[in-house]
C-alpha cells in the first residue's frame, strides 16, 4: 500500500493505539457461508429510491480543518431538520478525538431522524464494526486506502455478517484496483484531498469510469450547490455525502431543499 497522507495516517495510528489498548489486536469472527452475499437494508434502498438526487447528509461536531463545532451545532436537532428536509439517508461521524464524535451520538441520531445511518469512522478493527451495528447503523465506511485487498476483504464479509452495507470510499485508481473481480453495494470517491484539504469536484468525474458497473455510485465531499449534484448526476452518479455545506449553512433545512431540488 502507499504511505498515507500525514493527518490521515495520525488520525488512523491514533484510532488504532487506543483501540487496540482496550480491546487487544482483534480478531473477525466465524462468518458462516451464508452470511457472505450482498446486503439488501433500508439504507440501499432508501439511496435507490432516490437515486440520482439522494443525499446522504451528515452530522459531525468538527475536524481536523474547521475544528470544534460543540458550541455551534445541536447535533440532534441536526440530524431532526434532515430527515424533514428530504434527507435520504444520514452520515454520522464518530471518530472521538479529530471529529469529536462517538457511537452514542449516533445512535442518537439515528434515533431522533429515523434516517438509515453509515457510521463513519476510520475503521482499523473488527470491533468498531460492531459498535456500528449496536449503535443502530445500517451501513458502515470503509476506507479503501488503509487496507491493503485481502484486508478490505475481511472487513466487507464481516459487515455483511452483521447486516451492514460496507460504503467502499476511494481517493484513486489504486484504491479502485483493490474493487476489482468483486460485487459491491456502493462505493464512494472522495473530492478531499487529504494532503492539502482541497476538494475538486473533477475527481469524481475522472475516477466515475472505473468504478465497479453494478455498485450504487457515491460522490463525497466539496458539493455547494445543485448544480454540482446536477453536473455528477449527468456524469452517473447515483448519490451524495453533503457535510460542511450543511452543517454551516444559516438554514440546513432549506440548503438541503435546495440541493435535492425541492420546494
Amino acid at each position: 500500500m502507499s504511505p498515507l497522507p500525514e493527518i490521515l495516517g495520525q488520525i488512523v495510528e491514533n484510532r488504532r493505539r487506543k483501540i487496540e489498548a482496550d480491546c487487544g489486536s482483534g480478531r473477525f469472527p466465524r462468518v458462516p457461508a451464508e452470511d457472505t452475499g450482498l446486503v439488501e437494508n433500508e439504507f440501499l434502498e432508501s439511496l435507490r429510491r432516490h437515486r440520482g438526487r439522494a443525499l446522504i447528509a451528515e452530522v459531525k461536531m468538527g475536524s481536523p480543518r474547521i475544528g470544534s463545532l460543540q458550541d455551534r451545532i445541536d447535533p440532534l436537532k441536526q440530524a431532526r431538520v434532515y430527515a424533514e428536509h428530504g434527507a435520504a439517508a444520514l452520515s454520522v461521524v464518530v471518530e472521538p478525538d479529530f471529529f469529536f464524535g462517538s457511537y452514542e451520538l449516533l445512535e442518537q441520531c439515528r434515533h431522533q431522524s429515523g434516517l438509515p445511518a453509515v457510521a463513519k469512522d476510520f475503521v482499523v478493527h473488527p470491533v468498531q464494526l460492531a459498535w456500528a451495528r449496536r449503535a443502530g447503523a445500517d451501513a458502515v465506511l470503509l476506507i479503501a486506502a488503509l487496507f491493503s485487498a485481502t484486508e478490505l476483504a475481511a472487513y466487507v464479509t464481516y459487515a455483511r455478517s452483521l447486516g451492514l452495507v460496507p460504503l467502499i470510499e476511494t481517493h484513486d485508481a489504486a484504491d479502485i484496483e483493490k474493487l476489482m473481480q468483486s460485487e459491491w453495494e456502493i462505493v464512494g470517491v472522495n473530492n478531499r484531498n487529504l494532503e492539502t484539504f482541497e476538494v475538486d469536484l473533477g475527481h469524481s468525474m475522472t475516477l466515475i469510469a472505473n468504478l465497479p458497473a453494478d455498485a450504487l455510485k457515491l460522490s463525497e465531499s466539496g458539493i455547494a450547490t445543485a448544480g454540482d449534484m446536477d453536473q455528477l448526476a449527468r456524469a452517473g452518479f447515483d448519490a451524495f455525502l453533503v457535510g460542511e455545506t450543511l452543517l454551516l449553512a444559516d438554514d440546513p433545512g432549506a440548503k438541503l431543499r435546495e440541493l435535492i431540488g425541492g420546494p
